[in-house]
């Protein structure tokens, strides 16, 4: 029986919980004209034994789902003979363990199966069979007991409104810790490994070298693997296609959220503001096609009927692309802040003879710039983040120029490159992936930090 059905069979029983604790509830009350005399409502009474029921329930089946296959490969190996598994590395344990998985699940082994083998597999059928019915029979005494206990509990002095908040409320600490706590987690691991590449390589060449050629040598005479981690190409390379599209993307996101919020009427926004949030459901791919195939030649043939010498794969083509794709960003966020803004700002503009033009310039807009520019980091953010469109509209080349008519490339892309295909995770190639990660990182955390300077100055003039 499925671990899915188990599961549903559980939250079942926390609807039947909630219908006997609100019931009782009630009945302990004297009825319903008796209601007042609950410390509580009667729903907190049913919330209170569902949980009970539930969640010690759903604890013990996460638990055993995460050690019950461990715990039957650990016995597995341990009942093979002594002489089969002494000789042979972790891998080729893994490797017969799954062929005796697969023979027990009527799947695909890697070779004739021995009776060693067929035993095991016979071993293991048995104890998922024992496992199954173990795990029913605890979870479903276990919610059963949950819900006895509950129910006793239950009095009209019960504090069940407390008791429920009090578990809602470890609730919610518990996944805001796990989402702190993962986030600690990715930090500190890109760090560690961004410290064993600075062992390997001095960080001043990493930050300020000119030369981008991650490729180890393997011997003396090897052409083309000069080792060189210069990663300013890769930093200049992001900047200018971020520059580009971010050039693209604020004044045509920002005057086309100024418009809808402000000048056009009800039925064009109706349809209009969807039609633009469009762009945002775009795969990032579809885009990247776009730039190699139409855009890119395009700014090409543009380029060489006015005598200039444009790259097939350029900065210009992929940043041009990726700001139309991050306008719904900018448009959809600057246009929510708009609207937020009180209409007694515009009011009082109003009354003072002002414009519509000049209350939007020197009323709406710097009362929403707080907004307005975290959506625009937030654009920021994803133009620096991106790399389907830079892989396949301005290539791979790192080349330190500020010309947009040249190929170049960004640090997410040679992330990608690095990371991609079967790597030694021991090298410093592989390890400067961790390297410009941390760079990315502290990017971002900047601006976050200017963004929240921002709005914390102007939020003190408009509250």
């Amino acid at each position: 029986m499925s671990q899915t059905l188990l599961l549903v069979v559980i939250l079942a029983a926390m609807a039947l919980a909630f219908q006997l604790g609100r019931g009782r509830a009630i009945r302990t009350a004297g009825g319903p004209t008796g209601i007042k005399h609950l410390h509580s409502l009667p729903a907190y009474y049913g919330w209170y034994v569902a949980i009970w029921a539930g969640l010690p329930a759903l604890l013990l089946l996460l638990a055993w789902i995460g050690l019950e296959e461990r715990v039957i490969t650990a016995l597995l190996v341990q009942g093979l003979p002594a002489e089969m598994t002494q000789d042979l590395s972790e891998g080729r344990v893994g490797l017969l363990v799954n062929d005796i998985k697969n023979l027990a699940t009527g799947g695909i082994t890697s070779g004739d199966a021995t009776p060693v083998v067929q035993a095991a597999a016979e071993r293991y059928r048995r104890w998922t069979g024992i496992a199954d019915a173990a795990r029913w029979v605890l979870v479903l005494a276990v919610a059963l007991a949950g819900l006895s206990v509950a129910w006793w509990r239950l009095a009209p002095d019960f504090r069940a409104r407390n008791r429920v908040e009090s578990t809602v409320l470890g609730i919610l600490v518990l996944f805001s810790s796990i989402a702190i706590l993962t986030t600690l987690g990715i930090v500190l691991s890109v760090l560690f490994e961004s410290l064993r590449f600075f062992q390997r390589v001095p960080w001043t060449e990493f930050l300020f070298g000119t030369e981008w050629s991650p490729q180890i040598a393997l011997r003396a005479d090897q052409v083309g693997a000069t080792g060189a981690f210069g990663a300013v190409p890769l930093f200049t390379g992001t900047l200018l296609i971020s520059a580009i599209a971010m050039l693209i993307a604020v004044p045509i996101g920002l005057l086309s959220a100024v418009y809808l919020s402000e000048y056009a009427s009800r039925r064009l926004r109706a349809w209009s503001k969807p039609t633009l949030e469009v762009l945002a459901g775009i795969p990032t791919v579809v885009y990247g096609f776009f730039a190699a195939l139409t855009v890119a030649p395009f700014m090409r043939e543009l380029g060489e009927s006015m005598g200039l010498d444009v790259a097939s794969e350029s900065a210009l083509a992929a940043g041009a692309v990726m700001g139309i794709m991050i306008i719904p960003f900018v448009s959809s966020l600057s246009d929510d802040v708009i609207n937020a803004v009180p209409q007694s700002l515009r009011d009082g503009s109003y009354a003072l003879g002002a414009t519509q033009s000049e209350t939007i310039r020197r009323v709406i807009l710097p009362a929403a710039l707080p907004g307005i520019v975290g959506g625009v980091l937030l654009a920021i953010s994803r133009a620096i983040g991106e790399t389907m469109i830079v892989v396949m509209a301005a290539g791979l080349a790192a080349n330190l120029t500020a010309n947009p008519l040249e190929s170049v490339t960004t640090v997410t892309v040679q992330i990608v490159t690095l990371l991609t295909g079967d790597q030694e995770f021991d090298s410093a190639k592989t390890l400067a992936a961790f390297a410009l990660g941390l760079t990315l990182f502290a990017v971002t955390l900047t601006l976050n930090v200017i963004a929240l300077h921002i709005v914390r100055k102007y939020r003190e003039q408009y509250e």
